[in-house]
């Protein structure tokens, strides 16, 4: 499903948070390992410090399962962060900007594979690449950098390879393709190639790096989801590109002049089942209309904060949407099962939604 060369590059977890988690854990590791010489503050490096701790680059656009183990670490003092910031024009990080937060203790980078709210696909090939050619920082040499991506919503959506993609690690989440709520982390050539440490200590499954007894019936499962992805991918993709498109046309057709989609570039590519929108007037934030609505679920934000709902997404502030947009935005997505007539449905229950809201009835 994801193109790697061997099933001993497949870390089973328990889910995407904690392979996320094992990636950063790792890269403290890797850096005590590769980077004596900026502990000791001796010689070459005597200049950067005695003190120096490693260094990570990410994005502002992460998911929580990124965003607050390092923001844990930096806490403890023990991590060095960078957030670069995705551009407003395009939603996307510029690699070019990744490129330049690089320093000689920066031993990981981690930017998702398509973001979760907007669905706005990222340049990880291109981050890769560029990365990879980075052999000097001023008078330091760069040691390696690992590259991790998290491709939780990208996979089952689009296509999905770990070479193409150029990264060491990637991020496997089994509900978000119809599998059960399990997860894997792809290592490349673990430890022979691409360091991995595990954060439990125990029996010796997953070759000691996830000790503690499979869940097999969930792992059996998930294999078989990557198998209906390998499978049928493209009809899956076209089949959510075509809802989602009939979903914005009518969204457009009922609230004419009122729609503003948030991540919606002319530059950007989308995964082909996200549609974050707004429906803008005065008392129509997102959770209200929620609230009011019959026939659907959906979110205002990330799926699992559902408890911020009167904060508007940090994700949509960050790439422009101006807050009383963004307060409204409703994250509505389509499915391998949504037809046309559920849209349409959809449609009238938001109209009536608002009509309440706005004390038309």
């Amino acid at each position: 499903m994801i193109g790697c060369q061997s099933s001993e590059d497949i870390i089973f977890t328990s889910g995407g948070t904690e392979a996320n988690n094992m990636v950063f854990h790792t890269a403290l590791k890797y850096f005590k390992e590769v980077y004596p010489l900026f502990e000791n503050g001796t010689t070459q490096y005597s200049d950067v410090g005695s003190k120096c701790k490693a260094h990570v680059i990410t994005s502002n656009l992460e998911h929580d399962s990124v965003k607050l183990p390092i923001e844990h670490f930096v806490k403890e003092g023990i991590m060095d962060a960078t957030y670069v910031p995705a551009s407003k024009l395009t939603g996307m990080v510029n690699a070019d900007d990744i490129i330049a937060a690089i320093r000689p203790t920066t031993c990981l980078i981690s930017v998702m594979m398509a973001n979760n709210e907007t669905g706005i696909i990222q340049p990880i090939s291109e981050i890769s690449k560029r990365v990879k050619l980075v052999k000097r920082d001023g008078k330091f040499e760069v040691r390696r950098i690992l590259l991790h991506t998290d491709a939780a919503q990208a996979i089952g959506k689009i296509p999905v390879n770990v070479e193409d993609l150029g990264v060491d690690y990637l991020t496997i989440v089994g509900h978000k393709f119809y599998g059960p709520r399990i997860g894997a982390l792809y290592v490349r050539e673990p430890i022979k190639t691409t360091p991995v440490h595990p954060m439990l200590f125990g029996g010796g499954q997953e070759r000691n790096l996830r000790p503690g007894t499979e869940n097999t019936g969930m792992i059996a499962g998930l294999g078989k989801a990557a198998e209906l992805v390998v499978k049928h991918l493209s009809s899956y993709q076209t089949h959510m590109r075509e809802i989602r498109d009939y979903l914005e046309t009518s969204l457009e057709n009922a609230f004419r002049g009122r729609i503003h989609f948030n991540g919606r570039f002319t530059e950007s590519q989308r995964i082909p089942n996200t549609c974050n929108v707004s429906i803008e007037g005065p008392g129509l934030q997102g959770y209200k209309i929620l609230e009011a609505v019959k026939h659907f679920v959906a979110s205002v934000g990330a799926a699992c904060h559902s408890d911020h709902r009167c904060e508007p997404s940090h994700i949509l502030i960050a790439i422009g949407t101006p807050w009383d947009v963004a307060s409204n935005a409703l994250r509505l997505s389509t499915g391998r099962h949504t037809t046309k007539r559920n849209i349409d449905l959809v449609i009238q229950d938001l109209k009536q939604a608002v009509a309440i809201l706005e004390g038309k009835i």
